[in-house]
């Protein structure tokens, strides 16, 4: 086998490394759920790439991310439920179906016009998935259970909103949070562990729900809180071996200390 930019190469190499007869044991060893986890960090690790400006890397971590779409269809084509050639039909059609005032004769004048359109066939599948499995239609079909909870939080109430099932202000939804909080505060003085969780539960969807009504991606806005965080807490670091103190025996009120310098030196920054 030689590197080839031909998709054929790589679908070639993927059978190759599952054949029975002088395959890769590990690839052969794997099946959908084995799998599943790394086809997640590897969409993470095109998002990290991309979030650095490093093209270099993004066009590698694009390269990983295909290999897992081609590793499913294998596997797939191995127990006769569809083959690559399916996948990219399948993807092809749904472009072609939801782009209609490119590929159609509908007119879209603003990309809130064609929101609104795709929104619509979107609606329009949901609807017929579920007639087909013989169950009603529900607007929060097809919001995937396995995405970061967070986003996925942001994505139910995004679609209950569509309907009108949403506070009309985010002074409300504010208001929402703070009742949480207290739950929360209630449910930790009580002592309950799983009355707690299912305030913290509530208490981190209405914060998702905030940030949807605010305009904010509660995911992205928490990834930066966890780099800032991070960023924060290497100062620290650095301070306290700068003083000589190790970090478990320097005690709460110096590292907050250290802690406020930088959170006041980042106050500063225009």
């Amino acid at each position: 086998m030689v590197p080839s930019r031909d998709i054929a190469g790589l679908l070639t190499i993927m059978a190759r490394l599952r054949d029975p007869d002088g395959g890769c044991p590990w690839d052969l060893d794997q099946d959908f759920a084995s799998i599943r986890h790394y086809t997640i960090e590897e969409a993470y690790e095109v998002a990290d790439a991309i979030e650095r400006g490093d093209y270099a890397d993004l066009c590698e971590e694009l390269g990983d991310l295909l290999l897992q779409s081609v590793f499913h269809a294998q596997m797939a084509s191995e127990r006769g439920l569809f083959d690559f050639g399916d996948v990219v039909e399948a993807i092809t059609k749904k472009l072609i179906r939801r782009h209609p005032h490119v590929f159609g004769d509908t007119d879209a004048a603003s990309a809130a016009a064609v929101k609104t359109t795709w929104d619509a066939i979107k609606a329009e599948e949901r609807l017929g998935k579920a007639e087909a499995k013989g169950h009603d239609s529900s607007i929060l079909d097809d919001v995937p259970i396995g995405l970061p909870a967070l986003m996925r939080a942001e994505k139910l109430s995004k679609r209950a909103a569509s309907v009108g099932f949403d506070w009309p202000e985010w002074r409300e939804t504010l208001a929402k949070v703070s009742e949480e909080l207290t739950e929360v505060e209630a449910a930790a003085s009580a002592g309950d562990p799983a009355d707690i969780r299912a305030e913290l539960g509530d208490l981190l969807f209405a914060v998702a729900n905030l940030s949807r009504k605010l305009g904010v991606e509660p995911e992205a806005a928490l990834r930066d809180g966890n780099q800032k965080f991070a960023r924060r807490f290497a100062h620290v670091e650095a301070r306290a071996k700068a003083d000589d103190v190790p970090l478990a025996d320097a005690g709460l009120a110096r590292l907050d200390g250290y802690w406020n310098e930088i959170r006041a030196t980042d106050k500063l920054k225009p």
